[in-house]
């Protein structure tokens, strides 16, 4: 059951990224990572109390809780590192780079958590790391409004690193831990962090400014990503990240697809080519 929670995660991660681009129009990102992370936190403790599970908040463990914690803010960095990087660079070559997270988590998790690495594993990832470099002239975004060039990469690597430690944080947390109470305490950590980032920057006055409509969108995007949270994080707790992770990155083939229907965006010859490498190593990987 655990790769049918993967394949639901991958599916609703899709989705979100399509509701959060119809709702960030004229809202600020960081409000609207923000608003979103709301609907996330109320969905996730929501599920915890459907499942029943708000009486082993107590039995969480020290060493679990630490992990919880740890993942969270790694996801807040990740997302700050990410749209710091989106700044500054173009979208075609920031994306791509954070996408690499992939293939950094399964070296991670070959180091640390000892999940073996085969030859054929080595080519899958390989087929995943080509497919991630041609990916990134998928489109050219250069003459579009706040786009720069130059000294994106650190933030986008920062981004691609964070997101592996989030799943290997993530994995160790929730080991005795109930998966739906695992996600709702670590979001808690991540609505802190996208409120904190608001309330620095000023950008407080914003949130009444937001279209009402877009606001809707980002509401609907919170309950997809809470929707692919809980999924991910149970598919974690029963299989193995270097086969969960790769999985739930399909969502790029979710947005591709939703992205050419609602905003007839499509990708280059190059992007297309890429796209299939890393299709076919994600799937590579879990035939394995």
């Amino acid at each position: 059951m655990w790769l049918v929670f993967a394949l639901a995660s991958a599916l609703l991660a899709g989705l979100t990224s399509i509701l959060a681009k119809c709702g960030i129009r004229k809202t600020d990102s960081d409000v609207a990572t923000a608003v979103r992370t709301v609907v996330v936190v109320v969905f996730a403790w929501t599920m915890v109390g459907v499942a029943g599970s708000f009486g082993q908040i107590a039995d969480i463990d020290a060493r679990s809780l630490l992990f919880l914690i740890l993942s969270g803010l790694a996801t807040g960095a990740s997302w700050l590192c990410y749209f710091r990087a989106l700044q500054l660079g173009d979208v075609n070559k920031v994306v791509p780079v954070d996408k690499s997270s992939t293939v950094l988590t399964i070296v991670l998790a070959f180091v640390f958590l000892g999940e073996r690495v085969s030859l054929a594993t080595a080519a899958a990832v390989a087929s995943i790391g080509l497919g991630t470099l041609l990916m990134v002239e998928k489109r050219d975004v250069a003459g579009e409004p706040g786009a720069r060039r130059g000294g994106w990469l650190p933030f986008a690597i920062l981004s691609a690193v964070f997101a592996s430690l989030t799943a290997l944080l993530g994995k160790a947390g929730i080991e005795g831990v109930e998966s739906n109470l695992g996600t709702a305490v670590r979001c808690v950590v991540v609505l802190a962090m996208a409120w904190l980032v608001v309330l620095v920057k000023g950008k407080g006055r914003l949130v009444r400014a937001s279209p009402r409509r877009e606001l809707g969108f980002l509401c609907l995007s919170g309950l997809a990503t809470g929707g692919s949270w809980l999924c991910y994080f149970r598919a974690l707790q029963k299989g193995p990240a270097s086969v969960v992770v790769p999985v739930e990155k399909l969502s790029i083939l979710v947005s591709i697809g939703f992205a050419f229907v609602a905003f007839h965006e499509r990708l280059t010859r190059k992007g297309f080519t890429g796209l299939c490498l890393v299709t076919a190593g994600t799937l590579a990987m879990v035939a394995l």
